[in-house]
């Protein structure tokens, strides 16, 4: 296994880290939770620089890249709708956009004849860092509260900020997903 596609393995790894630190009620939980989610989203931007650079592109990583950005992204999502960073539907339709895109991926891997990899696009990558972006922005949010380093007011203003940022994620998602969805659609019509 190459460098690339174990910084990607790790980035699946921290997910179970970060969960357990968002179940954990200390001071610190969410800084470290925070912390652990910033770790895993560089490496998202590491793995793909060393791949790129070093020509390690391999069909793990083009499967795995975007499914370890999949898991982390949705699983800090699910406690933003939690703790009303984010709307519900905002969840749904990032969730609604992973499952087909995965779907498509999956019938073209079957393919006859070997099948094809689709590979993360751009439009997909921007969306992936403005989720995490946005998704750093909240959880600096709830440590600097949790700590004590900001007041309710200040809190509440950027949790504000937050959801705004969300409902334009889901837009980019929603985008991205027709990106992958409509040039691939008769993968899933010709499917047997």
């Amino acid at each position: 296994m190459n460098l690339p596609n174990k910084l990607t393995t790790l980035r699946v790894l921290l997910v179970p880290v970060f969960m357990i630190f968002m179940y954990t009620k200390s001071k610190y939980s969410f800084l470290i939770a925070l912390i652990v989610f910033a770790v895993a989203s560089f490496t998202d931007m590491l793995d793909g620089k060393i791949a790129r650079k070093n020509n390690l592109v391999t069909d793990f990583g083009k499967f795995m890249d975007p499914l370890a950005d999949k898991v982390l992204t949705t699983v800090a999502i699910i406690y933003l709708v939690k703790l009303g960073f984010c709307h519900e539907i905002v969840l749904c339709l990032v969730l609604i956009r992973e499952f087909a895109v995965s779907g498509i991926r999956m019938v073209a891997a079957s393919r006859p004849g070997g099948g094809k990899v689709i590979a993360a696009g751009l439009m997909g990558k921007a969306k992936t860092v403005f989720q995490m972006i946005a998704i750093i922005v909240a959880y600096s949010d709830l440590a600097l509260f949790s700590l004590g380093l900001i007041n309710q007011t200040f809190f509440g203003a950027v949790c504000t900020a937050v959801n705004f940022l969300m409902w334009i994620m889901a837009a980019l998602t929603v985008v991205s997903g027709m990106q992958y969805i409509l040039p691939n659609i008769d993968l899933v019509k010709n499917a047997k």
